[in-house]
């Protein structure tokens, strides 16, 4: 339906003349007369106030397909670091309903979860801005300690606090329900890895490794992450570099060894691995990881200039490959280049 005929309609449903439209929008009755007869359309600014004497959405005025409104959704959420409360309830309620519907079900599962995520990270952001200027002014007090540490997932010293019990109950039951899907085994594997649980790490790795499109070259990773776990650096160092000899026209086998050496901040072999995925990778867009691991490389260094040139590099991919424009990441992008700089010029 055209927009003119939905606004005469709602007019009618809302039982208001032109004339009384018009006033509660600030516009004369004519501009009402010639959205309806299709001579003209409404300016963009009063969508939102038509939407509210209407009672609706503003999706609602244009009588979007379903998959209109889930791609709307995605697409402001790409855009926009927070979205207003009213926009929030509207689409947790719209995603909610379409839930209810096996053919939209798995689309809107997915997008409710990045609405969730979304808030939170939202919300992370200004808790970590307030909690950082608590402690800045008493930082002999442990009150926003916990808070920055966990909107930041900083490292704390209880393990009781850190540990990622949780997330390997949850993908070892995954596992059992679902015993040729890789990406659990992945999942449990990491996080194994990172509480140094070796011994179950290496039953989940044996069983991982039976599976139909699991590569030689993954298998070497994990088996180097638990030697790395271990402690055995030795060994860990013999696999990744039979690894990197093994595949090095392969982007992915170049980032995993890159991976291994920033985690034992090896960081000049690291870069040099990071380096050598991003030059071989064939795939186009390309993503950011390679560079993103280079610029926090030099950051920790120190060097805030060179991290800053990295993430020029990182600006220029998200414009050239992803033709991102407004983007939420190219936002943030430019305000990390633009706070190392100002770091390098201190």
């Amino acid at each position: 339906m055209e927009l003119g005929k939905k606004i005469r309609q709602l007019r009618f449903k809302a039982g208001m003349t032109q004339e009384q439209l018009a006033e509660r929008l600030g516009i004369a009755p004519q501009s009402v007369s010639k959205w309806e007869n299709a001579v003209a359309m409404p300016d963009i600014t009063l969508l939102p106030m038509l939407a509210e004497v209407f009672g609706i959405s503003i999706d609602d005025l244009f009588d979007l397909t379903v998959e209109q409104r889930l791609n709307r959704i995605e697409n402001r959420m790409d855009v926009e670091e927070e979205l207003p409360q009213d926009i929030f309830m509207e689409y947790e309620e719209f995603l909610k309903t379409q839930m209810n519907d096996e053919k939209y079900k798995k689309r809107a599962t997915e997008l409710i979860a990045y609405l969730y995520w979304h808030r939170m990270n939202a919300a992370a952001q200004q808790v970590r801005r307030y909690a950082k200027e608590a402690i800045r002014r008493t930082p002999e007090e442990k009150g926003c300690q916990w808070m920055l540490m966990d909107a930041e997932k900083d490292a704390g010293w209880d393990w009781n606090m850190n540990n990622h019990s949780a997330a390997i109950e949850f993908y070892g039951e995954l596992v059992k329900e679902k015993p040729d899907n890789r990406m659990s085994y992945y999942y449990l594997l990491d996080n194994l890895i990172a509480d140094h649980r070796t011994a179950e790490a290496e039953q989940v790795l044996e069983k991982m490794s039976k599976l139909e499109g699991v590569t030689p070259m993954v298998v070497l990773s994990y088996r180097a992450g638990i030697a790395l776990a271990r402690f055995d650096e030795p060994a860990a160092d013999r696999i990744m570099e039979d690894l990197a000899a093994q595949y090095p026209e392969d982007s992915i086998a170049l980032f995993e060894v890159a991976q291994y050496h920033a985690k034992k901040c090896d960081y000049q072999k690291a870069i040099e691995y990071y380096e050598l995925s991003f030059e071989k990778e064939k795939r186009r867009p390309r993503f950011t990881d390679e560079l993103m691991g280079i610029a926090d490389i030099h950051k920790i260094m120190g060097d805030y200039q060179k991290a800053a040139e990295t993430w020029d590099r990182i600006i220029d991919l998200l414009q050239t490959e992803w033709h991102m424009t407004e983007e939420t990441e190219l936002k943030n992008a430019m305000k990390t280049k633009a706070q190392l700089l100002e770091k390098a010029q201190k």
